[in-house]
């Protein structure tokens, strides 16, 4: 966790939502200057705040519509900081809540130094990464349809049907003959012709995603294509998810966020279970544990290492040790721009 380091004459904590937002704004002693309820417009804002300019700082918890307004204050020159939602609920959690006094609370700890900073991704690149996790949504939606295929025919004791069927685009018509009754055969049409919808509309996005991102950081997109069985788009996931490792001090905390750890719980030399699995970047989660999917069948020496530690720990382990060391070689590649070095991967990982 890390807290921002503030030095200003007035504080402003903003409680943003979709049309609106409750803002405040305090002064180094606590005293409140301005309280009240506005709407989503950056003109208006900037009329009420205007007296407490230069020397202002305003804060806003991590929200899906942080957007706006951080690239307004860049513009006008104010300083913004995000905050972590799940760590500021934990510093500031009370029972009464509402916005008032939710902006109240994210202006003191603005004051305080006590602010858990999050990331605000850069502006330029923000389009393209929206449209890399929209791609990750429709193939989601798609590997559920194939999903709902098969386990529609298991549930009528077709068992003898072959897995990748359903991914085939000439045979998978094929499964309408399966079925006799008209309802079932309804619902096998619906799933085959949402399949039938979704994949020109990713192979559209894909294409549009490889003509745009190529012009950010070609050296660090070359450098992931190193890696055995990283190919374009799954190489443009963890750049876009990652943007600039320089972010992250240490490879822990490269590896605590891209959700391939576990972090301990311990209280009075009892250790809990984890309630905090969900402080990560699901996309670089996913993208590490896909990997090795795809790395063992290009890298025979890969494919050694993970049959053993498959043979050793099962395949859940396996699968995670393996996307940790994913992740661990993935730092040092950005930090030292360096190309993935397969001895030196199995022998670490030995």
């Amino acid at each position: 966790m890390r807290f921002a380091k503030v030095d200003a004459r007035h504080y402003c904590g903003i409680d943003l939502h979709s049309r609106s937002m409750y803002v405040c704004v305090m002064d180094r002693e606590g005293e409140i200057r301005f309280h009240r309820n506005l709407p989503n417009n950056f003109d208006i804002f900037h009329k009420y705040i205007n007296p407490f300019l230069p020397d202002m700082a305003i804060g806003v918890e991590s929200s899906c519509y942080y957007y706006w307004l951080a690239d307004a204050c860049r513009e006008a020159g104010i300083p913004f900081y995000l905050g972590h939602a799940y760590y500021m609920k934990s510093i500031h959690g009370g029972k009464v809540k509402n916005d008032k006094v939710d902006s109240k609370k994210i202006a003191d700890l603005l004051r305080c130094n006590l602010f858990p900073l999050a990331y605000p991704y850069p502006r330029k690149m923000r389009p393209t990464r929206d449209l890399l996790r929209r791609r990750h949504y429709f193939m989601w939606r798609r590997a559920s349809t194939y999903s709902h295929l098969q386990l529609t025919c298991a549930q009528h004791g077709i068992i003898d049907l072959e897995p990748n069927i359903v991914k085939d685009k000439v045979r998978r018509n094929q499964l309408l003959n399966l079925f006799d009754n008209p309802e079932l055969r309804m619902m096998i049409a619906l799933d085959l012709m949402f399949i039938e919808f979704l994949d020109p509309v990713i192979a559209k996005l894909e294409r549009h995603i490889r003509q745009q991102a190529r012009y950010h950081n070609h050296l660090d997109y070359q450098i992931l294509r190193s890696i055995p069985g990283v190919g374009e788009i799954l190489a443009l996931i963890i750049l876009y998810e990652t943007h600039d490792i320089k972010r992250f001090k240490t490879v822990q905390r490269y590896s605590s966020y891209s959700g391939v750890v576990k972090c301990d719980r311990e209280s009075g030399g009892k250790k809990m279970a984890a309630k905090n699995t969900k402080i990560r970047n699901p996309y670089l989660k996913w993208a590490f544990g896909e990997i090795i999917l795809k790395a063992q069948v290009c890298e025979p020496k890969i494919a050694k290492l993970y049959n053993r530690m498959k043979s050793k720990y099962g395949v859940g382990r396996a699968k995670s040790i393996m996307a940790h060391r994913f992740a661990v070689a993935t730092y040092f590649m950005l930090k030292n721009k360096q190309a993935f070095d397969v001895d030196r991967f199995v022998q670490t990982s030995k």
